[in-house]
């Protein structure tokens, strides 16, 4: 196990067909002391989730394969999926889609564009990320 993993606050699933959004993701998450993997496909997102499941799938909501929605199913859907905290990342901003993601079982829903700011208050809300100021392990 190498320095990252022991040190890793856990294991984040990027899964977005642009490679640009992906490298963002995992250019925050690294910081925020994450392991991240990738997936360009819904098919490879679910594939990844199936291997080996990781604690967070940050998910477009569209993707080739398999639609974010379909992702977010599936992963609930697979032993241990129902405590991923899934977050929607996506460009579609109307209220009626993102109350669509929410009332299937999304965790969070975060629009593009986004940045380091946005991506550590959601995963204070999954509780991923202690809320700043608090110490871990403190009541």
């Amino acid at each position: 196990m190498s320095y990252h993993e022991q040190n890793s606050r856990g294991r984040c699933l990027i899964a977005d067909d642009s490679r640009i959004v992906r490298r963002v993701a995992v250019r925050i998450l690294r910081d925020l002391g994450f392991e991240v993997m990738e997936a360009a496909t819904g098919t490879e997102a679910l594939d990844q989730c199936r291997l080996s499941m990781p604690d967070c799938v940050f998910v477009d909501w569209d993707m080739r394969g398999r639609s974010g929605l379909d992702v977010l199913h599936a992963v609930r859907e697979l032993p241990g999926g129902d405590g991923v905290k899934i977050i929607f990342c996506t460009a579609e901003r109307t209220p009626e889609k993102i109350m669509q993601a929410l009332s299937a079982g999304a965790d969070e829903y975060i629009m593009k564009p986004f940045d380091s700011d946005i991506v550590e208050s959601k995963l204070m809300l999954t509780g991923l990320l202690p809320a700043r100021g608090m110490v871990a392990g403190a009541a």
